[in-house]
Parts: structure tokens; sequence; C-alpha cells
């Protein structure tokens, strides 16, 4: 995803949950999807996807989105 996209789902999702992605990640972090400040490898963009739109009624590609966020704050 480039730069411009996630810039404009991270403020749809922002505007539909009043989160964050740092505040996902520390969501991520008390499921357990991470480790020593790294996302787990067992931990698949589909799992990811699935609790954001179980919990959160977020897409596919909003929660792609977090998920990338996720990868790339390690």
């Amino acid at each position: 995803m480039n730069k411009i996209n996630l810039t404009a789902y991270y403020a749809t999702i922002k505007k539909k949950t009043g989160k964050t992605p740092a505040d996902f990640k520390e969501l991520a972090i008390a499921k357990g999807y991470f480790e020593n400040g790294t996302l787990k490898p067992t931990v698949k963009p589909a799992e990811v996807i699935a609790w954001l739109k179980a919990d959160f009624e977020l897409g596919h590609g909003h929660g792609l989105a977090i998920y990338h966020s996720m990868k790339d704050s390690e």
C-alpha cells in the first residue's frame, strides 16, 4: 500500500473507531500478537483483519492497513 492511501485509510479508521494505528498496536500487544516489540510471525494478516472486523466493524482494506502499520512499526 502506498503512503497516500494509508493516510486516507488511517483518517477513515480514526473517524469510525476513534483509534489511531498506535492505539490498535497497543490493543494487539494486549491480545498477545506481539513478542519483544515485534509482530509474531505466526500472526497472519487474515487473523488481524478478522479481529478488526469482529470488534471494530472494519472492512478488509482498513484491516489490512492496520496490519501493515503494525508490521511497519517493528
